[in-house]
């Protein structure tokens, strides 16, 4: 396997979990859609917004229930049966509280991806969707109308 360099703003080191990597530590890459590609989840941009950290997980049939810490600055973005980002991973939102939110992991996810090695208390990337983002400037700008 080979490897490769990257460089990080301090934004990106603020609001990341990269300032925890260490050599080897292995991440979720994939490579950028193509116009014309089947769009088969959502809109991931890789502009994460904070870091949310593993409360929680219990196995239910043959998924994980995952439960994460949820800024209360992003509370508003995050639906359930919406979209969201994890650790560069597009997956469904299935329950929201005022602090935490919940997703199931099916095995595929855990066997091919870096959530088959998470611990309760990790640090995981969180990415709002990017619809939602749009729809609340939107909604902010006109506001101010």
């Amino acid at each position: 396997m080979g490897w490769f360099a990257v460089d990080a703003s301090d934004e990106a080191l603020s609001c990341t979990n990269l300032g925890d990597w260490i050599e080897g530590t292995k991440i979720n890459l994939e490579r950028a859609l193509k116009i014309g590609d089947e769009l088969g989840g959502h809109v991931v941009t890789g502009h994460v917004d904070a870091v949310v950290s593993l409360l929680h997980m219990e196995t239910v049939g043959d998924s994980t229930k995952l439960v994460f810490s949820l800024p209360e600055k992003f509370a508003g973005f995050v639906a359930p049966k919406g979209s969201i980002c994890l650790d560069g991973v597009s997956l469904t939102v299935n329950e929201v509280g005022d602090d935490h939110f919940t997703v199931n992991i099916i095995p595929h996810t855990q066997e091919h991806t870096t959530f088959g090695t998470l611990t309760v208390g990790r640090r995981i990337n969180f990415e709002i969707d990017v619809l939602a983002r749009y729809v609340a400037r939107m909604t902010e700008v006109n506001k101010k109308k």
